[in-house]
C-alpha cells in the first residue's frame, strides 16, 4: 500500500516511516495540513496515518477536510493523548481505525492488516457492482410522455420532506425504479436503500424479516435477528406490493408511520426507528379498504403523496425510446451487430399493448436481439398485436382469434384496417398515428373513413 503519514514531529514521521517500510509498505510524510492535502492531490494513497495534534492545528479538522475531498480514503488517526472522547470524535468523524503513541510494530500490523482487509472489501463491492451493471441494463427512467413528467415532478417535489410516498402501477411500470430515485435525491441519500416485497414470506416470517426477533422468539430462532426497519435506520424503508400485506401486520406498521417505533418478535423493548417510508402496489387499496383486507387507518397514512405509473400502453412516446436502450444494451452483451429496428418492428412496438410493461418489453427486445439475422430487428422477431397483446389505450384484450395475423390467410385491406385500430387506441392524437403510418392526416382521414373507423 501507498501511506500517508501527517504529523509534526521529525521523531515520529521518521519512526513510522521504517515501520510502514519494513511491512512492505510504501511512505510519504507531510508535517501540516497544507502538505498533506497537496501530497493528497498530486498521488493517490491508499491510507493516510493522521496525527491528531499538529502543532497549532487539529488534526480532526484535517480529517474532516480529507473526508470531503478523498471520501474513499480510510484514515487511521493516532496521538499520545489518546482518550474516549476523541477516539469516539475521531471515529464519528469517518476515521477507520484509532492508535495511541508510542504505538509497537505489532499494533500497526493489525491496523495495517485490517486497513487491507477494508481495502479488498470494498474493492469487491465494486467488483460486483460492475458485474451486475454488465448483466441488467440500467433502470429505464427517461420519459418523453407528458403522464410520467407530471408523476416525475410530484414525486421529486416530495423528495427533499419526509412524507411517506404510496406508488400505484401495474406490475412492470417502474415503481420500485421510481422509489429508488427518489430516495436518490432526498437527504438520506447516502444511507441505505432497503426493499421488502410484502407477498414473498409467511406472516410470521415477514414480521421478523421487518422489526427482527430474539433468540428463542419462535422454532429456529436460534440467535437475535435486526430486522430491514433497522437495517434502513436513517434511510427508506420501501415495502413493494404493501396490498399483500397480511392484516394481522397492519397495526404495526401504522404503528411504525405514526409513531415511529416498533418491538422486535419475542421482547416487549419499545424501539424508535428513524426511516422514510415509500411503499408500493398494483392492487386498488380503496376497494382493498372496502372489502376489509386492508385498514382504512393504514390506507389514509400512507396516503400521503400518492402517484401512479403509467402503463405502457399510454406512454408511446416511451416506447421507441425503451427499445433502443435496450437494445443497445443486450446488443452490446451478446456481441450482436444488431444496430436498429426495422421500420416495420417499430411499427409493431407501437401497436403492441404490453400488458407486461416494462418487464415484457426488456425480455422481448432481448429475444429479438439474440435471434435477429442481421443488422436490423425485423417485425417477425417481436410480439404481434394479435398475439396476448392489449391493444387499447384502456387495456381491453383483443377478443380471441378476431386479430388478423401477420402471415395468415387475411386480406391487405383487414391487416390495414387492425392496424390502423390499434395505433388509434394506443396513440394520444391523429397526428402521431399519421406520423408512425409515414402518411399525411388527411390520407388518414380518409382511410379512416372508407374502413368505418370514425
Amino acid at each position: 500500500m501507498d501511506i500517508l503519514i501527517i504529523d509534526d514531529e521529525k521523531i515520529i514521521r521518521d519512526a513510522t516511516t521504517q515501520l510502514v517500510e519494513d511491512a512492505g509498505h510504501y511512505a510519504e510524510t507531510a508535517t501540516d495540513s497544507s502538505t498533506a492535502l497537496q501530497a493528497l492531490k498530486e498521488s493517490p494513497f491508499h491510507l493516510a496515518l493522521l496525527d491528531v495534534n499538529l502543532g497549532r492545528e487539529n488534526g480532526l479538522d484535517l480529517l474532516a477536510e480529507i473526508q470531503r475531498l478523498h471520501p474513499q480514503l480510510p484514515v487511521v488517526v493516532f496521538t499520545a493523548a489518546a482518550t474516549i472522547k476523541t477516539a469516539v470524535e475521531a471515529m464519528r468523524r469517518g476515521a477507520l481505525d484509532f492508535l495511541e503513541k508510542p504505538f509497537s510494530e505489532a499494533q500497526l500490523s493489525i491496523v495495517l492488516s485490517r486497513v487491507q482487509k477494508h481495502r479488498k472489501l470494498a474493492e469487491r463491492v465494486v467488483e460486483l457492482q460492475t458485474q451486475v451493471a454488465s448483466q441488467s441494463p440500467e433502470p429505464v427512467f427517461d420519459s418523453a410522455s407528458p403522464a410520467v413528467k407530471e408523476v416525475l415532478e410530484v414525486l421529486f417535489r416530495a423528495a427533499s420532506t419526509p412524507a411517506s410516498i404510496l406508488i400505484l402501477g401495474e406490475s412492470g411500470t417502474g415503481k420500485s425504479v421510481a422509489a429508488r430515485a427518489v430516495h436518490q435525491r432526498s437527504a438520506r441519500a447516502d444511507k441505505a436503500f432497503v426493499t421488502v416485497n410484502c407477498p414473498s414470506l409467511s406472516k410470521e416470517l415477514l414480521e421478523s424479516e421487518l422489526f427482527g426477533h430474539t433468540k428463542g422468539a419462535f422454532t429456529g430462532a436460534v440467535r437475535d435477528h435486526w430486522g430491514k426497519v433497522k437495517a434502513a435506520e436513517s434511510g427508506t424503508l420501501f415495502l413493494d406490493e404493501i396490498g399483500e400485506l397480511p392484516l394481522e401486520l397492519q397495526p404495526k406498521l401504522l404503528r411504525l408511520l405514526q409513531d415511529r417505533e416498533y418491538e422486535r418478535v419475542g421482547e416487549n423493548t419499545t424501539r424508535s426507528a428513524d426511516v422514510r417510508i415509500i411503499a408500493a402496489t398494483n392492487r386498488d387499496l380503496k376497494k382493498a379498504v372496502e372489502a376489509g383486507t386492508f385498514r382504512e387507518d393504514l390506507y389514509y397514512r400512507l396516503n400521503v403523496i400518492t402517484v401512479e405509473m403509467p402503463p405502457l400502453r399510454r406512454r408511446p412516446d416511451d416506447l421507441l425510446l425503451f427499445a433502443e436502450k435496450f437494445r443497445e444494451f443486450f446488443a452490446s452483451q451478446f456481441g450482436r451487430p444488431v444496430r436498429s429496428f426495422a421500420s416495420a418492428a417499430r411499427h409493431q412496438i407501437l401497436a403492441h399493448g404490453w400488458p407486461g410493461n416494462l418487464r415484457e418489453l426488456r425480455n422481448a427486445v432481448e429475444r429479438a436481439v439474440i435471434l435477429a439475422h442481421g443488422k436490423e430487428i425485423a417485425a417477425a422477431e417481436l410480439p404481434s398485436p394479435g398475439g396476448n397483446a392489449v391493444v387499447g389505450a384502456g387495456g381491453d384484450a383483443a377478443a380471441a382469434g378476431n386479430v388478423p395475423m401477420v402471415g395468415t390467410a387475411v386480406s391487405l385491406e383487414d391487416l390495414e384496417s387492425a392496424h390502423i385500430k390499434a395505433l388509434l387506441k394506443t396513440l394520444p392524437n391523429l397526428a402521431d398515428v399519421a406520423r408512425v403510418l409515414g402518411i399525411d392526416q388527411a390520407t388518414l382521414y380518409r382511410k379512416r373513413k372508407k374502413l368505418g373507423l370514425d
